[in-house]
């Protein structure tokens, strides 16, 4: 596959990923954070707005990956 080809395929897995990964984590945090005070709100997102790029390091690495 052409990196220009693996780089636009991985675009578009990105994009899908992080759709369902904001789903989920607004379901979520509406859920369970209903009666949380401020902080644990504010806690709960950062900690959502930093977890969610750790799966993707293997993606970028074939996306950049030399023919």
């Amino acid at each position: 596959m052409s990196p220009s080809a693996r780089k636009a395929l991985g675009s578009l897995a990105l994009l899908a990923y992080m759709l369902v990964f904001i789903v989920l984590a607004t379901m979520l945090g509406e859920r369970v954070l209903a009666n949380a005070p401020w902080w644990g709100t504010l806690l709960y997102f950062v900690v959502a707005g930093v977890i969610w790029a750790a799966p993707l390091k293997p993606l970028f690495g074939w996306m950049n990956k030399a023919g």
